[in-house]
């Protein structure tokens, strides 16, 4: 018979063993991930990836609201709680809060929907009540390839059009590949622009991303008239773009200010595997494609297969196998108490919703939601009366609530 102090020694053993990190092997025990790894590699902290699982204990309402959407990718809520969102093929839709189409808004520029394009996040400005003001992204097509672009309009009186339409940036250089170009708007507290760009992708390209003369694998810091926020992290370096805040990304499709700390959090979609939360601090490198916890999808290294080099942000969370997530959102109400606090990701590939527990810029517990649906969530968003909703690729909108 074994002596028990025996057996949690050999437990303890086999965690250093299997993982490299034997409190990480013991949280694994109990993760909401059941698949093996694509990459062998080791996490550079405990509780950096397949962190203890919780459980949501408040009885939950979850309705489909809308089932007709066409390809939606943005989604942001009005002053009265209806909801404004963006459809991959160049419209935009305003719906009742019930979910009821309203309005439908047309007359936006060409888009390139083609690959990963089309048009992407819509985000309203901060005074909108006031200013009817709306900002979108999209993949706007060049003589020579296709390009990342930042517009700006006033919703018409009628609410079927946006006025005065207005390029503010253009995310150069242009390229010819369709895919990865990241792109969430979110406004600080100052009323500037965060933006998200992509590093499009490409073996030949995706370098860029550690270039500080590109916009691409970037956080942008824009005024509302598409100019770099004075004083800037690189205003003063001679070789740099001065609107770039960080640097270092794959493709960042997920961008939330945290409504606690006021610090701006990130998601970003690794190759294979090593899907990344990161919390973005001005002017830090976080490392793609220098560093990763992911593998190419043939299963070779990415470069030179590290994880960690000196100078290099460290992701505070990451997946592998990947989830995908194609959206952040920080729940803040008290209608659902135990949520206040938590990050919800939207999975793409990973057909779920994610909740991240958040304890002193740590993950310290994971729950996956609605992972029986089958959906691929695009974008999340907390509504005027305390839901969290979510736009799917396949057109519906659901509504999560305290029954």
């Amino acid at each position: 018979m074994n002596h028990p102090n025996r057996k949690m020694r050999y437990l303890l053993l086999a965690g250093v063993l299997i993982n490299g990190v034997g409190s990480t092997s013991l949280l694994a025990q109990n993760s909401v991930e059941t698949q093996k790894t694509s990459a062998d590699y080791k996490p550079a902290f405990a509780g950096q990836t397949r962190i203890n699982a919780v459980k949501t204990t408040t009885p939950l309402s979850i309705a489909v609201i809308n089932s007709k959407l066409e390809n939606p990718w943005g989604i942001s809520v009005m002053p009265d709680g209806r909801f404004l969102i963006s459809q991959k093929y160049g419209n935009m839709v305003i719906l009742q809060a019930n979910g009821t189409l309203s309005k439908t808004i047309t007359g936006l520029p060409k888009v390139d929907a083609s690959g990963q394009g089309g048009l992407l996040d819509v985000t309203l400005a901060p005074d909108f009540a006031k200013s009817r003001m709306v900002y979108w992204a999209y993949a706007e097509p060049q003589e020579k390839g296709v390009l990342l672009a930042i517009a700006k309009g006033k919703l018409s009186a009628n609410e079927t059009a946006i006025e005065n339409q207005t390029i503010i940036y253009r995310a150069t250089p242009a390229y010819g590949g369709k895919l990865q170009y990241g792109s969430r708007i979110v406004f600080d507290k100052n009323g500037n622009l965060f933006v998200s760009t992509g590093e499009r992708s490409g073996n030949d390209i995706r370098i860029q991303a550690q270039y500080l003369n590109s916009s691409l694998g970037k956080i942008l810091h824009l005024t509302p008239a598409g100019k770099p926020v004075p004083n800037g992290p690189f205003a003063k370096q001679a070789d740099a773009r001065p609107e770039i805040y960080a640097y270092g990304l794959r493709n960042p499709d997920g961008l939330a200010i945290n409504p606690q700390t006021g610090e701006l959090w990130e998601a970003e979609f690794g190759p294979k595997g090593g899907d990344e939360v990161n919390i973005i601090k001005p002017g830090k490198n976080y490392g793609w494609p220098i560093i990763t916890y992911g593998t190419e999808y043939s299963g070779k290294k990415v470069g030179d297969g590290i994880q960690q080099k000196e100078g290099m942000e460290q992701p505070i969370y990451y997946w592998n196998p990947s989830i995908s997530p194609g959206s952040i959102a920080f729940y803040n109400s008290s209608k659902i108490a135990e949520w206040k606090g938590n990050l919800f990701v939207g999975a793409l590939s990973g057909s779920h919703i994610i909740r991240l527990v958040i304890k002193n810029n740590k993950i310290v517990g994971e729950e996956r939601l609605l992972a029986d649906k089958g959906e691929r969530f695009r974008d999340l968003v907390e509504g005027r009366d305390g839901a969290l909703y979510a736009i799917t690729d396949g057109g519906n909108l659901y509504k999560i609530a305290k029954k």
